[in-house]
């Protein structure tokens, strides 16, 4: 049988579906759904196993592409339906190519590769919470906002962009693969201001469709968010909603920015030794990465741990704070903002004792170039 390389084979499938297959219908909305799919895991096979060829896979590779896809799923970045039909895809293409007569047997369709799928119950069920346990640790979070006010601007900061992450989870449906970065996927680099319309109060995220989808942000939502972006003054709408405050993801980021703007090695150390990555980050207008999904876990379980929330040691994870596990029915392909003079309909108050300050009254104070540690 001759060798077929993997990503000659993906393109001559995706060009069949794209002009239409006569055994399906639909076939180019398909395409163009399944082209990234198809391309991350040639990819995966490459760079893991270093395998190119479609005659050298075998239920071995299948069984460890379903294995990462659970272990995704369990990291909170996938659902079990979407790493369901990731792998459906690549059956899929892989039956085309049974078809076709470049491959034997489809390794995907084995009973052991498919054995190692997530399932609706690879999450731990204390993974969503009840609303009670959710509004202790927004309550937490929120007094630690409200009382920034006399700290430094690295404290303001911090404690507002956790109120901000929090508030956003709890209070509208965007998911924590949507919201923050996924190192393994390329499309998914961490929702920037740029994605958020306070105007419309929505977000436009890479929804599990893989299409561009406008989600609403309740007020509750977007209160603490436009507090956070006063403190965090981005340099510009790039830059992501949460910055990851790994310095040497930064420096990378601002090293390779600078050499495509033309700088040498020597210039480049020279400016780092004056400043931090992120104040050359500032200061350039280079936007950082954003926090990964992993990043964004480890900072809601100190936060769990600090406000004294947990069940049997678990902690809430970005899946479990979110209100409900259904897909919220007002989210919609996205499209170009329009202006309107009518409020949203999912609009809603913040209330706030007498006693306590608002949190109108948090002083976002002089700009402050400290990295955060999260």
């Amino acid at each position: 049988m001759t060798a077929v390389a993997i990503t000659d084979a993906v393109d001559a499938y995706l060009q069949r579906k794209a002009v239409g297959d006569p055994d399906s219908s639909g076939a180019g909305a398909y395409a163009a759904n399944a082209e990234s799919i198809l391309r991350r895991w040639a990819e995966w096979l490459e760079r893991e196993h270093e395998i190119g060829s479609i005659v050298a896979l075998s239920v071995e590779h299948m069984h460890a592409y379903a294995t990462e896809l659970r272990r995704r799923t369990e990291r909170g970045e996938y659902t079990a339906s979407t790493a369901d039909t990731y792998y459906a895809v690549v059956r899929a293409f892989l039956s085309w190519c049974v078809r076709g007569g470049i491959l034997e047997d489809n390794p995907a369709a084995s009973d052991r590769a498919e054995a190692a799928l997530p399932t609706a119950e690879t999450r731990s069920p204390n993974d969503s919470w009840t609303a009670d346990r959710r509004r202790e640790l927004e309550g937490y979070v929120r007094e630690r906002a409200l009382e920034a006010g006399s700290r430094s601007t690295r404290e303001r900061r911090t404690r507002l962009r956790e109120y901000a992450m929090v508030a956003v989870l709890a209070h509208s449906s965007v998911r924590g693969a949507e919201l923050f970065r996924a190192p393994e996927d390329d499309r998914r680099t961490g929702a920037t201001w740029d994605d958020v319309d306070f105007y419309t109060g929505t977000i436009r995220v890479l929804g599990k469709s893989q299409r561009l989808e406008d989600v609403p942000l309740p007020a509750r939502a977007r209160t603490p968010l436009r507090r956070y972006r006063v403190v965090l003054d981005p340099p510009s709408n790039d830059w992501p909603l949460f910055p990851t405050g790994h310095a040497p993801s930064i420096a990378s980021r601002v090293r390779a920015s600078l050499h495509e703007r033309g700088y040498d090695e020597s210039e480049i150390d020279a400016l780092f030794t004056d400043a931090t990555a992120m104040e050359l980050a500032r200061e350039r207008s280079i936007a950082p990465p954003a926090i990964t999904t992993e990043g964004a876990r480890s900072v809601l379980k100190r936060l769990c741990e600090g406000a004294g929330v947990d069940v049997d040691g678990n902690y809430l994870t970005p899946r479990g704070v979110r209100r409900a596990e259904t897909d919220d029915p007002y989210r919609r392909e996205a499209t170009a903002s329009k202006p309107t003079l009518r409020a949203s309909v999912l609009e809603q108050s913040i209330a706030v004792p007498n006693d306590q300050p608002s949190i109108r009254d948090i002083d976002a104070g002089p700009h402050d170039e400290s990295t955060e540690t999260d």
